[in-house]
């Protein structure tokens, strides 16, 4: 049996959604976050799977991204909190890569490295590609209604489970 892990979205789950950013001025933690991540890491290995199609576009310098996924990770570990790895797709659609959400590209590679059992697995984000990426994964998803969820709440299945935020994920998934 392998370890459990939760794949968390980085923007508009665990941070504030404010566009294409670059700069670390933008980056608003929820006041939940810390707390959500230090409950679920007692049981799960938790990773950051973002999709960063503003690198594609040009509209942010992937050094900027790179910049902003390092200060995220830091403050995360000066609050106690370790996230195993942060995988990001610097591709925009029209590019066809294998690495952007929903293709389940990030979670098979962190299930082989860190031998994750998906089955027992979770994905938590604010956009329904999220939810596809779960299930295309194997593994389960929450909606959010954080970030850009409350816009896209029509777009996912009644069957979805959603969740107020990151906090209340945390506790649905723990019991």
């Amino acid at each position: 049996m392998g370890n459990k892990a939760v794949f968390l979205d980085r923007d508009g789950t665990i941070i504030k959604d404010n566009g294409y950013i670059g700069n670390l001025n933008d980056i608003e933690f929820y006041s939940f976050t810390t707390r959500a991540l230090k409950l679920l890491q007692e049981e799960f290995l938790l990773f950051i799977v973002t999709n960063q199609s503003g690198i594609g576009k040009g509209l942010v310098r992937e050094k900027d991204v790179e910049n902003l996924n390092d200060y995220i990770l830091s403050y995360l570990s000066e609050n106690e909190i370790k996230i195993e790895e942060l995988f990001y797709c610097p591709h925009k659609t029209e590019d066809g890569c294998n690495c952007k959400k929903p293709l389940p590209y990030f979670i098979d590679l962190a299930a082989e490295k860190y031998n994750i059992d998906i089955g027992q697995s979770y994905v938590i984000g604010d956009h329904p590609s999220d939810i596809l990426f779960a299930k295309n994964a194997g593994a389960a998803g929450i909606f959010v209604l954080t970030g850009h969820g409350r816009g896209h709440l029509k777009e996912i299945g009644e069957d979805i489970t959603v969740s107020k935020n990151l906090y209340y994920a945390t506790k649905k998934i723990l019991g």
